[in-house]
């Protein structure tokens, strides 16, 4: 996994907590393996960090393009929005995981050790946002020098 060298020791403490309880990650390749394409990746419910990409659907960079986003299993943690009246799902084979009370060992919820592992070292979780969720989604704002 390939992040921002500002976030790279908590990353490092990050994946030692989770290993340590053996947190289920499914699959860690580097996005290079699938051209790039983050939908191939998330398909494949790969976790991974750095790929210079755009938003889907908008021309603005990703943070995942600076290395400061890591996604984790995002196959069964999905990003949900609605658009135009419509619930939009990527990836598209994750909508059967949309429904979060389900019992799921690889869904990340608030509270929940991996959930923890990033919010106590300053990420924020997709999942909180207002107008879509991002559940596979933890970011690091870097503060302003």
């Amino acid at each position: 996994m390939i992040v921002n060298k500002a976030i790279a020791l908590d990353v490092i403490d990050i994946f030692k907590e989770l290993y340590r309880i053996s947190y289920p990650i499914e699959k860690m390749l580097l996005i290079d393996e699938y051209d790039a394409d983050d939908i191939k990746s998330m398909e494949d419910n790969n976790s991974s960090a750095f790929n210079y990409r755009y938003i889907e659907g908008t021309n603005k960079r990703s943070v995942h393009s600076d290395g400061l986003a890591i996604d984790i299993n995002p196959l069964y943690n999905p990003y949900v929005r609605t658009r135009n009246g419509k619930t939009e799902v990527l990836p598209e084979s994750g909508l059967e995981y949309t429904d979060r009370n389900l019992d799921n060992e690889y869904y990340i919820k608030k509270g929940d050790p991996c959930y923890e592992a990033f919010i106590s070292r300053g990420f924020t979780w997709g999942g909180e946002w207002k107008n879509s969720k991002d559940y596979q989604h933890f970011e690091k704002k870097l503060a302003q020098e």
